[in-house]
This record gives C-alpha cells, sequence and structure tokens, in this order.
C-alpha cells in the first residue's frame, strides 16, 4: 500500500540504490524507509539534488534528493568530466576546495578532493574550515579552472550543500551551471566515479591564502587615520558558530581595531548551532546574543556572519538606547553611500566606476550612485551574477561595491561571491569614520535617508515543502502570469516585470520592452504610487518569497521611529491587500 505513494522516478532510484554498490547502513536507512515512511522515502528519491542560484544544497541524509557522500561524489565526477571537457591539453588541471562548519563538512571536502585528485586535478584543500569568499578568492590566487565550498549557507543545521566555482572565482553561471547537471545526470552507477588514486594530488593550504586575502581587504581602506583615532570603538562580533572566526577579528585587529569583543557562547565552530535556532543573521533570533552583549558593554556598533562567513548582520544603537537591526538593503546603502563619497573626495571618480545590485534590492543604492555619477547594473537574484558582470566589465570600468538585499555584500573585485570578512572590515572602518565626526553608523543612515529618501523594504516568506510543495509555488507563479493584480493596496499596477518573458510592459498603453539579462521566473508589480513587490522562488529552499519597496520622505533624526512605523505599515497594507496575510 506504501509503496503506490511512489512516483516512478523514486521507484527506480530506489532500486539503483539497493541493488547498487552502496553501503549496507544506507541500504538499511532505505529498507527502513519504506517499511516505516515511505512519505519521507518519496522526498529522498524523487529527483536529483539540482544547482540553484547557491549551488547544490539539501538535507542531509540517505537517498538522491540528499547531501551525502555518494550524491557529493557524483556532483565532484560530473564536475570534473566537465572541466576536462573544457580544458582540454592544459597541462594541469587545478582545484580548490574549503568548508564550513556543518555537520558532514570536512568529510564532504574530503571526498570531492579525492575525486577531483582522482581525476587528475592537483587539489588545493584548506587545512580546516574557512570562509566562502576565502575560497574564491583561493580559486584566482591558486589560477584554479574550478573550485568548491562545502556549505549550505545560512540554512538550518539539517542542511548542507555544494558551492562550485569556475575560474574566475565567481559561482557557476550558464551554460556552465547547467552543463555540469547534465554530466552528473550521466552517471548512473558508483563505478562511474573516480574515487582513490589521486596520492599524492592533494595540498594542503593555509596561511599563505590567509594573509594575501588580507592584503587584499586592507587595500578597500579609505580612512585608515579614522581607525587609529578610534582604534577602541567597542565592537560586538559573532560568527554564529561559524567560519567568520577564522578570519573576521584576525582582519579587525589587523587594521589596528583593539576593542572587538567575541561572543563567547557562539565563537566556537559546532554544525548543531547550538544556541540559535537558525544560524542566519537576517534572524532577530540569531542577533541576540551580541545584542546582548552589546547593551552589557555599551558597544557602538555589532555584526554576525552565518556559518561561511558570506553574509553579514548589522545592529546599531539609536539615540535612545535601543538597539536597531538593520536589513540587508539599508547596510549595503550606507557602504555604498559611503564609498562614493568619500572616492569623490578622494577625486577617484573617474566616471567608469559602476556598482552592481540585484533587481530585488532597494533601489536607494542604484538613486545614490547616480547622483556621484557612478554606473548602476541590475542583475539577477544571487551573487553569481555580480561575478559574472564583473568578469563581462573585466578591463573596461571599475567595480567599486555591491551587494543583494539578502544580507550580502562585495567592496573591490579580488572576491567574486559576498564577503563578510571584507564587508565586517568596511563596516567598522564607517563606524570609526563616523565617530570621526561626532557621528554613529546610526547617524550616517539618517543624514542618507534625509538626503535620498526614506527607502523600507519588507520580505515575506511563504515556504511550501517537498514535491507537493514545488508544484504549489509553480501554480502560484502560474497565476500571478494569468491574472496580475490591477492594483496594490488602492494603486494601480502601471508596470509589470516579467523576467521570465524577458518583457517589461506598459499596463496603461500596453507597449512592451526587452529586459536585457537571462530569462529567471521572477514578477515584478510597479504601482502609481512608486511601490513594487517583486515575487521570486527561492532557487535554494522550499520557499516563494514577496519582496516590498516603499518610500517616504524624513526630515529630521527625532523623526526616525514614527516615519518607519508608517512605512511599515505600508508594507503590511500591501500584503494584506494581496490576500497575503
Amino acid at each position: 500500500m506504501a509503496q503506490t505513494t511512489l512516483d516512478a522516478t523514486t521507484l527506480a532510484n530506489v532500486k539503483t540504490w539497493l541493488e547498487g554498490a552502496y553501503d549496507e547502513d544506507t541500504k538499511a536507512a532505505i529498507r527502513k524507509m519504506q517499511a516505516e515512511n515511505p512519505e519521507e522515502l518519496n522526498e529522498s528519491f524523487y529527483r536529483n539534488l539540482e544547482f540553484g542560484t547557491g549551488g547544490l544544497r539539501g538535507i542531509m541524509g540517505v537517498g538522491t534528493n540528499r547531501m551525502n557522500r555518494y550524491t557529493v561524489g557524483m556532483a565532484t565526477q560530473g564536475l570534473a568530466n566537465y572541466v576536462k571537457s573544457c580544458f582540454q591539453g592544459e597541462k594541469e588541471l587545478r582545484a580548490a576546495i574549503s568548508h564550513d562548519s556543518r555537520n558532514h563538512s570536512r568529510e564532504f571536502a574530503e571526498i570531492t578532493a579525492n575525486v577531483l585528485a582522482a581525476n587528475g586535478f592537483t587539489v588545493y584543500l584548506f587545512e580546516d574550515l574557512r570562509p566562502t569568499p576565502e575560497l574564491s578568492y583561493a580559486v584566482r590566487y591558486f589560477k584554479c579552472h574550478t573550485g568548491v565550498m562545502l556549505t549550505a549557507s545560512h540554512n538550518p543545521k539539517e542542511y548542507n550543500g555544494y558551492k562550485a566555482y569556475w575560474n574566475d572565482g565567481c559561482q557557476l553561471t550558464a551554460p556552465h551551471d547547467t552543463n555540469v547537471i547534465d554530466e552528473v545526470l550521466k552517471i548512473k552507477e558508483l563505478s562511474d566515479v573516480c574515487w582513490e588514486g589521486g596520492n599524492g594530488k592533494i595540498v594542503t593550504i593555509g596561511q599563505e591564502v590567509d594573509e594575501a586575502f588580507m592584503r587584499e581587504v586592507e587595500k578597500n581602506v579609505l580612512h585608515p587615520e579614522c581607525i587609529r583615532e578610534h582604534h577602541d570603538l567597542k565592537i560586538v562580533y559573532t560568527p554564529l558558530h561559524g567560519t567568520g572566526i577564522t578570519m573576521i577579528p584576525k582582519m579587525l585587529e589587523r587594521l589596528g581595531f583593539t576593542n572587538v569583543n567575541v561572543v563567547k557562547e557562539q565563537a566556537t565552530p559546532d554544525g548543531n548551532f547550538p544556541t540559535t535556532p537558525s544560524p542566519n543573521p537576517e534572524e532577530h533570533a540569531a542577533m541576540k546574543m551580541a545584542v546582548d552583549l552589546a547593551k552589557q558593554i555599551d558597544a557602538d556598533i555589532v555584526f554576525a556572519s552565518d556559518p561561511d562567513a558570506d553574509r553579514v548582520g548589522v545592529a546599531v544603537k539609536k539615540p535612545d538606547g535601543e538597539w536597531m537591526l538593520l536589513n540587508g538593503n539599508q547596510t549595503l546603502s550606507v557602504i555604498i553611500y559611503y564609498l562614493l563619497k568619500e572616492w569623490k573626495e578622494k577625486g577617484k571618480l573617474t566616471g567608469k566606476e559602476y556598482i552592481i545590485k540585484t533587481i530585488v534590492t532597494s533601489e536607494l543604492p542604484a538613486d545614490i550612485a547616480k547622483r556621484y555619477g557612478a554606473k548602476v547594473y541590475d542583475v539577477l537574484t544571487g551573487f553569481k551574477w555580480i561575478g559574472a558582470k564583473i568578469r563581462e566589465l573585466e578591463g573596461k570600468e571599475l567595480y567599486i561595491g555591491g551587494g543583494e538585499e539578502s544580507y550580502g555584500y562585495m567592496i573591490g573585485d579580488f572576491v567574486r561571491d559576498k564577503d563578510a570578512v571584507g564587508a565586517c572590515a568596511m563596516i567598522a572602518e564607517i563606524a570609526a569614520w563616523a565617530a570621526s565626526q561626532g557621528k554613529t553608523f546610526f547617524d550616517v543612515l539618517v543624514d542618507l535617508y534625509k538626503e535620498f529618501g526614506f527607502y523600507k523594504e519588507g520580505l515575506l516568506s511563504v515556504v511550501r515543502k517537498g514535491k507537493s510543495g514545488a508544484e504549489e509555488i509553480q501554480q502560484m507563479m502560474k497565476d500571478y502570469r494569468e491574472n496580475p493584480p490591477a492594483e496594490i493596496n488602492g494603486s494601480k499596477v502601471v508596470c509589470i516585470k516579467d523576467y521570465k518573458l524577458l518583457e517589461s510592459k506598459d499596463m496603461a498603453t500596453g507597449a512592451t520592452e526587452k529586459i536585457t539579462l537571462p530569462a529567471s521566473n521572477v514578477l515584478q508589480f510597479f504601482t502609481a504610487d512608486g511601490n513594487k513587490v517583486t515575487v521570486r522562488p527561492s532557487g535554494t529552499e522550499p520557499k516563494i518569497k514577496f519582496y516590498f519597496g516603499v518610500k517616504g520622505d524624513l526630515c529630521c533624526k527625532e523623526r526616525f521611529d514614527e516615519t518607519n512605523a508608517a512605512l511599515d505599515g505600508k508594507i503590511e497594507a500591501i500584503k494584506k491587500s494581496m490576500g497575503l496575510v
């Protein structure tokens, strides 16, 4: 009776694993699911894990749709086959590998290294956990053809993942991403994978790359004198049990900051993330211990990095003494404002500089860039598209900085992925620069809003798990395309951008314009009163995301809370009008 709930793909995959050369513990786990939990069996085998905006990512466990030694090995063999086909004739193929603090990450990293080495690659494997941005940097430092970071970023502890990189240090983009999957799908048997035979091809790396990476971060500093003057700025930092502990305190000390207070309870790398329900700095619960410590010591600024140290959450103290968590749009806007303002002050802007943001990110960074005469490029969601745009413009224009609303920032182009190490260094410098003027980081944000307008964003994630959830999310997108809202919160929808059809439509005239980006399953609705709503299924998680953007005026610091609350109310009204709450 239970087997009747399983689809044909699930049955075929289960048969392959039970009859193949898989270990007995794995086969016993499959039989247990067959007998006791056919629904879990279906979720574990109904498909193969696919590369999305963040690579290969899934729950750890037995099955084709799970992260385990076999799916990691098969993915690596597919990657190896593709890289070898792209670089035929090369005397030596090279790869760099790192991992975060998650359970099984080191094991998966070593499996990845062994498979690549057995395929003839010289593999540069970090001695221990290191941040994602350092892996991106290592790919270019060693002139590698590919790289792999074992991480599930900010996902819950049950997850792990596999980010694959190309020779420019950027995550795989088209056509490489789908071509790698095609190669993986060709691997039907464990015997298709070169598991062993790469003896002597794995090189352990560590301090040399750390040092080179930190030298690059140092080059971003614009006001070393401000850091010297305010070296004792009280900074609270938490790595949330992740890789940030290996580099971020060391980087801040190197820049000259002498009062960095690490949250001790969260300083030890631990894949179970015991002190927080989720190691995601976007969530208030993840930041709680750091903010509590900040209150105890009367700190100046707080930041947290996620397990692979590519995202940063920031908390700032308001004039009333209360602590406020910034969203990713706010932090990015302050970074872009500081970079452009100070580049102009130092006479470094020549007209060839540009910033990059994603389509779901606030329009404020774009408005700042335009004011300072820098170019702005919008790209699809996912940092791989930022890296791809930098590659396209390399040697023609100069990238200053950029990022996305989901707490990812990148200053300079020596890394080609979001970088919590460089971002924490820049955030600390901005706080020191503000202090040199008798201001705080919060004051800089207020100055920004007073000059450009108070931009406020909101995000709602609707989770729909499993196969049925994926189908429901696709149906939601279909409904929005076929029956788009005529108005949102009482304001007419004046423009719809469909990134799947690559079409922007003026709803009043019916006129359309071509969108010059790769196709993506994203919809945007723009209203007559200046609001923006974006609807996008996540590429890495079982959810559909709704991004809201509104704008108001801020006359003075004293009206910040009032204006902020009014804009929050506007976002809630939009959600209600769309039937989302």
